[in-house]
């Protein structure tokens, strides 16, 4: 302990300059609120999230802090699991339990007829994004557009679904687990499936299970974290690029890299993006390839 002028105050924690934090989101707010209290406990400004999540869903929510925010764009890439709810028989104006019911419809489904339609939803498909979504167009935020009673076409964005498979089905409720790429609307696949099935639907829950290797069984609960006790928490900024092939270079290559210099990359290498370790294993940066040179992209280590 110090004390100064009769004050005690409490040693604070050894923090580390960069770090990754797997967080469990609670319903009921939003990914960035999740971000400002994060910035309170760690007491860093410099930090972000990789992939938003509505305020209805919760799970995984992975958040970089400090340097490590450099490297959220290759966790945001990566895919996504969910547990998602459907209610089956009414639409509402965003897609989701959070808007006002649209229309409601008799749910005449059978096992076949739901089977069929989810087999619609497999593989590489277009989606049209919610109008109550951040995506922009012509400059303006549809959600923007959205509150003022404004309906605009869309153009299809193409996603990739990698599983899809029917967990529950009880009354007008369907759980399906969903494997998808970054930039899928899970709101526009259950309303999507509605039409299809012609009795409508909406998202009526959300848990996003995991990101990339990031999944619910580490995540933290945000109100487990404190000032006191969030390094213990902490994660190595490296998981975030641990899907990326590993190049092992020597002493002298790694501070070739570090000054910003063109290294030789190997005859009939196909990988455009790799990342750099030296012989310690300490994690140099990324090197994004360039004719017969690996180019530094982000180096790290300093």
């Amino acid at each position: 302990m110090l004390v100064v002028a009769n004050v005690t105050l409490s040693p604070l924690p050894k923090m580390p300059p960069s770090a990754l934090l797997n967080i469990d989101k609670p319903a009921g707010i939003t990914s960035h609120d999740v971000v400002a209290q994060i910035r309170r406990i760690v007491r860093l400004r410099r930090v972000g999230h990789a992939g938003t999540l509505d305020p209805l869903a919760t799970g995984v929510l992975v958040i970089a802090v400090g340097r490590a925010t450099r490297l959220l764009e290759y966790v945001v890439g990566q895919p996504k699991t969910y547990l998602a709810t459907i209610r089956l028989g009414q639409t509402t104006t965003t897609y989701d339990a959070e808007g006002e019911v649209a229309s409601e419809q008799p749910v005449d489904v059978t096992p076949a007829g739901l089977a069929a339609a989810l087999a619609q939803f497999r593989g590489d498909i277009l989606q049209i994004p919610p109008m109550y979504s951040a995506v922009k167009q012509d400059g303006q935020t549809l959600y923007k557009l959205a509150r003022q009673g404004i309906e605009v076409d869309r153009p299809p964005r193409p996603v990739t679904i990698y599983d899809l498979n029917l967990q529950t089905w009880a009354g007008p409720l369907v759980t399906l687990r969903i494997v998808c790429s970054a930039g899928t609307y899970i709101r526009s696949i259950a309303h999507d499936l509605g039409q299809v099935l012609g009795c409508g639907a909406y998202l009526s829950g959300l848990r996003r299970t995991a990101v990339g290797p990031f999944t619910t069984a580490t995540a933290t609960p945000l109100a487990s974290l404190a000032p006191e006790n969030w390094p213990e928490y902490a994660l190595p900024p490296e998981m975030a690029i641990a899907h990326l092939p590993r190049l092992a270079v020597s002493a002298a290559v790694a501070a070739e890299l570090r000054y910003g210099r063109l290294i030789d990359r190997p005859p009939g290498s196909s990988e455009e993006l790799v990342c750099a370790y030296d012989p310690a294993g300490a994690f140099v940066g990324i090197l994004t390839a360039s004719g017969p040179h690996w180019q530094p992209h982000k180096i790290w280590s300093q």
